[in-house]
């Protein structure tokens, strides 16, 4: 089974020096002198280098405490998630699941092999408990796919204890600069070496600002498929928030293509429209259930005890969790499956060579303002027809479709911020507040459907239904609400295109 380790770690150049003196860190009692390892690790990536332009690293290393396979995971500057498992000849399946939305139908191949010395030290505070570790690596590099460059260099690594303060390095940082000893240029071992045994006429350079219309709308495409790829890794380990994340990145991208219609070719880009609607859906078919349970356990917390007629908390929890077992197990399936695999490809296809119209080659700032208006007056046409309908279906339908477009105005214009600038900036808060006054009268109407249906449950079942008549009257009354706050709410935003 593979284990996952919070490193946060700090790297530094080192000279023929070695290590200076660090008692006089602030809060260490004693320096222990853990010996030294000998490490041997092989690194593992696409021919591309797919896993190290995103700074994930796959090794497996044998020597020192912690002999196995390591895929690391980028968090922040200075912080990784390292996913640990044991030594095998093949990259463990868990393992190669964290990287698949990276590698797809691609084979891994050894890269860089790393030869390290590494002489280690241990801080410790006063009641002996470790604070870092502090080793002096010398590192020698050999590559093994690409070319057959060699280096080597000395570094310095401190590695935060587990558990530990990261304010703890800020001291030992301030020991070691004040000793002379600056950061390492390189985020990490394998970075490093692999920038020093590449030939300089094969390094990439970095992409340009956006200029034109097209420049503007395919960075924020392309900001949206890396989210997507970011954060698959996250939603096979079920880390908290990961899958709206992806979902929301998801819809971002289906509701670009659309609303962009006069930068990219629709012809082309409304059947990736369709799959990304597919994932979406995929996405959220556990979560919505679990919203909706959530909501209506709330609910039903504020009603008095008397008034609380039959197993209705049962029947909900119930309802809630009948689609929940094995939606995590569909989940990964449709993240392994080449549907999804394909997809992810067919974006990286689309960015790379975009179906451009005239419009692309423009300004940015009268295309992408054009087409955030465009959207806007959509949703104006929704309200207005939701407020000149009695209460009722036709209603409820006016108002979710106007939040569906408002979500679009919304992502529209933010794709446009780096364009269009404050006004831009203001749309999309004015638009959130509107998505989340619209989302409130959905999620009742969601509510009340569901609430139908398990009351027509209970009768069958010869239980009392008064609760769920109850619950469904106060989400009416939060309907109703929504619908009385509109008119004003939306007199109060009818101009947000005025700035663009």
């Amino acid at each position: 089974m593979a284990e996952t380790k919070r490193e946060v770690e700090r790297k530094y150049e080192s000279d023929d020096s070695g290590l200076p003196d660090l008692t006089g860190v602030a809060g260490v009692a004693d320096v222990l002198d853990k010996g030294v390892a000998e490490l041997d690790a092989t690194y593992y990536d696409t021919s591309d280098l797919r896993l190290a332009a995103a700074s994930i690293t796959l090794r497996r290393r044998t020597g020192g405490s912690d002999a196995g396979w390591h895929l690391k995971l980028p968090v922040a500057a200075g912080v990784r998630d390292e996913i640990q498992a044991p030594l095998s000849d093949a990259v463990p399946d868990e393992i190669a699941a964290l990287v698949r939305s990276r590698v797809r139908t691609g084979q891994i191949v050894a890269v860089m092999r790393l030869r390290s010395e590494r002489d280690i030290r241990e801080l410790r505070d006063h009641d002996g408990r470790p604070l870092a570790e502090v080793s002096v690596d010398a590192v020698r590099a050999e590559r093994l796919f690409g070319g057959k460059g060699t280096a080597q260099w000395t570094e310095i690594e401190v590695e935060l204890a587990d558990g530990g303060d990261p304010a703890f390095l800020d001291k030992v940082d301030k020991r070691l600069r004040k000793a002379g000893v600056r950061p390492s240029s390189s985020p990490s071992k394998l970075a490093r070496a692999l920038a020093e045994t590449t030939p300089r006429k094969r390094r990439a350079t970095a992409a340009g600002e956006p200029v034109t219309a097209g420049d503007h709308v395919l960075a924020y495409l392309r900001a949206q498929r890396d989210a997507i790829v970011e954060l698959d890794p996250a939603v096979r380990r079920d880390a908290e928030d990961s899958v709206h994340s992806m979902r929301v990145a998801t819809r971002r991208l289906r509701s670009t293509l659309k609303s962009f219609g006069k930068v990219l070719d629709r012809a082309v880009t409304d059947p990736i429209g369709d799959e990304l609607k597919w994932l979406a859906g995929e996405l959220g078919r556990d979560r919505d259930r679990e919203v909706l349970a959530e909501r209506l356990t709330a609910t039903l917390d504020e009603v008095p005890a008397d008034l609380v007629h039959g197993p209705v908390p049962e029947r909900i929890d119930t309802w809630s969790s009948t689609e929940h077992h094995g939606a995590r197990g569909r989940l990964l399936g449709i993240l392994d499956s080449r549907r999804y695999l394909d997809l992810l490809d067919t974006l990286d296809a689309l960015i790379a060579d975009p179906p451009l119209r005239k419009a692309a080659g423009r300004k940015p700032r009268k295309v992408i303002a054009k087409a955030v208006k465009k959207d806007f007056r959509k949703v104006a046409g929704l309200i207005q027809q939701a407020r000149e309908l009695e209460p009722g279906t036709d209603r409820d339908v006016a108002i979710h479709n106007a939040r569906k477009k408002t979500k679009r105005t919304r992502y529209a214009a933010e794709a446009g911020e780096p364009a269009l600038g404050k006004p831009a900036k203001n749309l999309v808060k004015t638009m959130k507040g509107l998505q989340n006054l619209l989302g409130e009268h959905q999620d009742s109407v969601m509510a009340r459907q569901t609430l139908r249906e398990l009351s027509a449950v209970a009768h069958a079942a010869g239980q009392d239904t008064f609760t769920y008549g109850l619950l469904h009257e106060r989400e009416e009354q939060r309907a109703l609400r929504v619908e009385a706050e509109l008119p004003a709410f939306w007199d109060g935003i009818k101009d947000a295109t005025a700035g663009l």
